[in-house]
């Protein structure tokens, strides 16, 4: 067994463009896992993307999802080390998205199930098809009024995450006032949806990828941590790696925190690594 832990994000690090793996990164993986290597995954996506785009990739370890606000078991679909955000700053949070008129998916974990609520009173069309991909997941319940119409928990000290996609200086906006609330952990960047769509996410202050590595890492034993990312939420993991990866597509701030730079998440270059890694 390796006393090396490979820990890599997805969307654009190990996935391709269309957010899957190929067929090349599959075999890599299975074959270096196959050889005792430990490989493991951190992001920000919940289980209900993760359980697909893992499909066939023979997983040995739990994965780190929701930016390291649990470990996720595939085999059992069970979750441990999750990191609740506190409910008074969560509902502060909720008074700030008031005031802003800026509408956010709420997401609260019970017994192994997600359950997502809608704060504000109306959807975009990219929050719209969030929920119509994700509707059937067996690991996600929607609790969303049709019309848009807000949703909340009865209470909110199960909340895990919250996230939110709405034009950029909104998002950015609401990013600068949440980071006045303690105990509230905000995250402010941009993914697949380009430059002019903002994501806003807020956590526990205990809820990193960095985080839960230190945990998987004491539950395999290893001695080494190889991390591979791409934007600005792969950071403290890369602060605390003894080897921190990005690829050729990494954001300039991720490629100059890297030990190393390697080829573009098109060109399978992680599991290539990996394979290739004595």
């Amino acid at each position: 067994m390796s006393d090396t832990i490979f820990v890599s994000d997805l969307d654009g690090t190990l996935l391709q463009p269309d957010s899957r793996l190929s067929a090349e990164t599959i075999g890599l993986l299975n074959k270096s896992i196959s050889d005792g290597k430990l490989f493991t995954i951190a992001t920000a996506r919940t289980p209900a993307t993760v359980s697909h785009i893992l499909n066939d990739v023979e997983m040995r370890l739990p994965a780190i999802v929701m930016t390291g606000a649990a470990i996720w078991d595939k085999s059992d679909n069970s979750y441990s080390e999750l990191k609740y955000i506190d409910p008074v700053a969560v509902g502060k949070f909720v008074e700030l998205l008031h005031s802003h008129e800026f509408p956010i998916f709420l997401f609260t974990l019970v017994d192994n199930l997600i359950r997502i609520y809608h704060v504000g009173n109306r959807f975009n069309s990219i929050e719209r098809s969030f929920i119509e991909e994700r509707i059937n997941s067996p690991y996600k319940r929607f609790y969303i009024d049709p019309e848009g119409k807000e949703t909340l928990p009865d209470n909110l000290d199960k909340t895990i995450l919250c996230y939110g996609m709405q034009p950029t200086g909104n998002a950015e906006s609401v990013y600068k006032d949440a980071l006045r609330i303690d105990n509230l952990r905000p995250q402010f960047y941009h993914d697949i949806f380009g430059p002019e769509i903002g994501i806003m996410e807020a956590f526990s202050p205990k809820a990193t990828k960095a985080e839960a590595i230190k945990q998987m890492k004491a539950r395999t034993g290893a001695k080494r941590v190889v991390a591979f990312g791409d934007n600005i939420n792969d950071l403290p993991m890369f602060e605390i790696a003894d080897v921190a990866v990005a690829v050729e597509n990494a954001l300039p701030e991720v490629k100059a925190a890297a030990d190393l730079v390697i080829g573009p998440n098109t060109e399978n270059s992680v599991a290539r690594f990996i394979h290739d890694f004595k």
